[in-house]
C-alpha cells in the first residue's frame, strides 16, 4: 500500500472554505479504483493548516490518481489557495493494508 500524508498551509482567508474548495476533488479521488482512504483534518494547533491522509493499494493505483483529470485540475487550482508549499510524507510498504486497531487504547466499560 502507498500511504501519503500532506500538510497544506492554507491562505488564512480561505481556511474556513477549504473543505468546500476541495470537495469535488475529494469525491473524485474517493471513487478511484485502488483508493483506500482520502481524509482531510484541520490542525488544532495551526488553524490555517489541513492534513491530508491518502492511501492507494499499489503504485498502479497511485499512477492512475496522479494522471487523472481531477488531479491535474486540483494541482492547477491549489496554488491560488495555499499560503506556502505543502509538505509531504510518502511510504510504499507491502506490510500496510489500511487501517488497523490501535492496541494501546480500548473503550472502557
Amino acid at each position: 500500500m502507498i500511504l501519503i500524508v500532506v500538510k497544506f498551509p492554507v491562505r488564512p482567508e480561505l481556511a474556513d472554505r477549504w473543505p468546500e474548495l476541495v470537495a469535488e476533488f475529494t469525491t473524485a479521488v474517493r471513487a478511484e479504483p485502488g483508493n483506500v482512504m482520502f481524509e482531510w483534518s484541520r490542525s488544532v494547533d495551526e488553524p490555517d493548516s489541513y492534513l491530508l491522509v491518502e492511501g492507494f493499494t499499489d503504485a498502479e493505483a497511485g499512477a492512475t490518481h496522479t494522471s487523472s483529470a481531477h488531479f491535474r485540475k486540483a494541482i492547477d487550482e491549489m496554488p491560488d489557495w495555499v499560503a506556502g508549499t505543502p509538505s509531504i510524507m510518502y511510504v510504499d510498504s507491502a506490510d500496510l493494508a489500511g487501517w488497523g486497531p490501535m492496541a494501546e487504547v480500548q473503550p472502557r466499560g
